[in-house]
């Protein structure tokens, strides 16, 4: 196939989709760009501003106007990426718990998803991009030249989460962010029948997209099956 500009890979929760986008991007030199870090940013902004979840003006406005900046990372903790919202470094405040728990909420509002998804999309037209989300292959941008879901069980995904949370040790405890392998999966359950359930841009895979089922594959072996569908 020819070599594509534009590559989306949406999934859900922990399937594996962030790993996979940062290590494809690295392979072709392309931009990585996971779109949830946006809906976390507002998600903990609203927190943070006493801004009532259920108001959906207020998030919208919030979202309009808020200064959202995504950069490499610059320090060595952990983080894909450093994530500012009006300045204030939040890349770890937007993996709290109590942001876990209501950016499915935050992010099933029309005015929300309209003005981050613009953002998105214009970032994605750019090209040579790997952008990493729920809706990219569906919603943001449904021209992309190869489209990526990745899917995976829940207890597998909340395997992975757990472990990743045990591997990140010093940083959670510092962050307030240890949490048992059961809540993580009862957490994961519920957030995938909210998205997938959602009217608005519901979670599920375009019907032109490459489906991949990672249980049991381990993120090296996930690369090289896409790899391979790239280069061959």
């Amino acid at each position: 196939m020819p070599m594509p500009n534009i590559i989306a890979i949406d999934g859900p929760a922990a399937s594996g989709k962030t790993t996979l986008g940062q290590r494809l991007a690295d392979e072709l030199g392309y931009l990585f760009f996971d779109t949830g870090v946006m809906y976390r940013a507002i998600t903990w902004s609203a927190i943070h501003h006493g801004i009532p979840l259920k108001d959906e003006n207020k998030l919208t406005k919030l979202a309009q106007e808020s200064e959202i900046d995504i950069s490499p990372p610059t320090q060595k903790d952990g983080r894909i990426s450093d994530i500012f919202v009006e300045g204030l470094d939040v890349t770890w405040k937007i993996r709290e718990p109590e942001v876990d728990k209501n950016v499915s909420l935050v992010s099933s509002y029309r005015g929300v998803r309209k003005a981050l998804s613009m953002q998105q999309r214009k970032i994605g037209l750019r090209g040579k991009v790997v952008m990493v989300g729920r809706d990219i292959g569906t919603v943001v941008l449904p021209e992309a030249d190869m489209k990526i879901f990745l899917e995976a069980s829940a207890e597998e995904r909340a395997r992975r989460r757990h472990l990743e949370n045990l591997q990140r040790d010093e940083v959670l405890e510092k962050h307030q962010q240890k949490v048992e392998f059961q809540k993580i999966l009862d957490s994961m359950i519920a957030r995938d029948r909210f998205d997938s359930s959602r009217d608005i841009a519901p979670l599920k895979a375009a019907e032109d997209a490459i489906m991949i089922n990672s249980d049991q594959k381990d993120a090296e072996e996930v690369l090289e099956i896409v790899k391979v569908m790239i280069f061959s």
